[in-house]
């Protein structure tokens, strides 16, 4: 692999080994069974994943443009032909001078995170492009010295601290082992030889990765943890190839021993089978369970239906969907990391920035129901179902008035409803005098946000509430036990 074996890499690799020697984790899979969930990420419930980078710029078709660009007969490839001209002339490293930043401002972005309620920040470091959005050791196509020329990661997670959230990282490179590989078909600057670097193996997907592509991904991403001392580690699937197995250990134990040192609880996210049940939190893209997981699970989806960077056309979701997505998750002892795609220009555009904002007016009423809240004896009632399984977020069934959801605190039972349904009566069947899920006296039902006790009775079949004109959207109830 060019430019890998360097003096830079092979100290970098010494220093992991030295790492993983040196702390209680050891490089298998029976050990790293032995990480804990840490407690932030099980009371936090909802974090904010970023997407931003070169592929912004374009701003077209998806995050994959830098791909699909390259693939012939594709919508992107056809577009750039007759936006930007032939791939020879103009390909993807010609949109770098074009991404300025020059309206990002880190402190404003966390601002924004804490406003809408967010517990954890998590930029994407490295997408499957091979730009790297922080300093780094081993390559020059990066941030600091092309395109923003900042280290748009360091000023992240100075920010995000500065707002008492945690900062996690995310890092795609896995996937780049065959990204631009539709770019080495036809002639185009991938086969180029001074562009290597950036477009790299462009192998097919369907082969595991060399030695060498392995140990660049260990030393890179060890690199991610020493230099921003991130408390969360996301991967996106393709780290599940078996030949990233034992490098997968040897990260993994280096980032919990490295953590122990710091004396700060992490975890790392995954998909699929890539780790085995214990060793990190498993992750469902754009897409949920349905019931309750022991133990604690996370699902990342995106404000935009269509695309996870900014593009022109965004489809949006809306915040009332957003927030019942939230409920469904953390009622099944899950958190929801929910991603927003800023401009190239470093801007978060008013779309993104007012689903956020209704979140956050929607947790400073509710929030009780949600944050250092467990999963109660069921999740829910009602007869709406999410589909089980990633990439369902486009197909969902419209909630009911009878969708409700439960979450619990040593102190108090929370039922929330899935629609606004204020000024009417509440029927919550779980919680009917002959139900065995809930044995207990009720001694009061107390609206959330304002405090107010409800009229309620309890039926054989049901809990009663009747719910005021002012009862707000999605509205929460506390249910105190005698």
């Amino acid at each position: 692999m060019p430019g890998f074996d360097t003096e830079a890499h092979r100290n970098a690799l010494d220093g992991v080994t030295a790492g993983v020697e040196q702390g209680p984790f050891a490089p298998s899979w029976d050990s790293l069974r032995g990480t804990t969930i840490p407690r932030w990420y099980e009371d936090g419930k909802f974090g904010i994943f970023i997407h931003w980078g070169v592929y912004s710029v374009p701003a077209f078709d998806n995050e994959w443009y830098p791909r699909n660009m390259y693939i012939e007969g594709s919508r992107a490839f056809q577009h750039h032909l007759e936006t930007y001209g032939p791939h020879t002339e103009f390909g993807y490293k010609d949109f770098i001078p074009q991404f300025t930043a020059e309206r990002f401002d880190a402190r404003e972005w966390a601002l924004l995170f804490r406003r809408a309620g967010a517990q954890f920040v998590v930029p994407v470091a490295e997408h499957h492009d091979g730009f790297a959005m922080y300093e780094s050791s081993f390559t020059r196509w990066k941030a600091t010295e092309m395109g923003p020329q900042r280290d748009v990661i360091g000023e992240l997670a100075e920010a995000v601290r500065e707002q008492s959230m945690v900062f996690g990282l995310s890092s795609h490179r896995a996937e780049h082992w065959w990204f631009f590989n539709g770019g080495a078909g036809f002639p185009s600057d991938v086969l180029g030889p001074d562009y290597v670097d950036l477009y790299g193996p462009a192998m097919r997907q369907e082969t595991q990765p060399s030695e060498a592509f392995l140990e660049d991904w260990l030393v890179r991403t060890a690199e991610l943890v020493d230099r921003y001392r991130p408390q969360l580690l996301y991967f996106d699937w393709w780290i599940e190839q078996p030949a990233f197995a034992p490098y997968l250990q040897r990260l993994a134990a280096y980032y919990y021993n490295r953590a122990a040192e710091w004396g700060r609880p992490v975890a790392i996210d995954y998909k699929h089978s890539a780790f085995p049940e214990g060793a990190a939190v498993f992750d469902v893209e754009r897409g949920q369970l349905s019931g309750i997981r022991h133990p604690f699970w996370q699902t990342d989806t995106s404000v935009s239906r269509n695309s996870w960077c900014h593009i022109e056309g965004q489809d949006y979701k809306d915040a009332a969907e957003l927030i019942a997505d939230l409920v469904d998750v953390v009622s099944k002892n899950g958190a929801l990391l929910l991603n927003i795609g800023p401009r190239a220009d470093g801007s978060i555009p008013d779309e993104d920035a007012a689903l956020l904002l209704g979140i956050g007016r929607w947790l400073s009423r509710n929030g009780e129901a949600i944050y250092g809240t467990r999963p109660w004896t069921v999740f829910g009632e009602g007869p709406t179902r999410p589909a089980e399984g990633e990439f369902t977020d486009g197909t969902r069934t419209e909630y009911t008035r009878e969708d409700i959801r439960f979450t619990t605190t040593k102190d108090a039972l929370y039922a929330t409803l899935l629609v606004e349904d204020a000024g009417n009566e509440v029927r919550i069947r779980s919680l009917g005098s002959s139900s065995t899920l809930y044995p207990r006296e009720v001694a009061s039902v107390r609206l959330l946000g304002t405090g107010a006790e409800l009229e309620w009775r309890r039926d054989a079949d049901a809990l009663v509430v009747q719910l005021p004109a002012d009862a707000g959207p999605l509205p929460a109830l506390r249910i105190q036990g005698a």
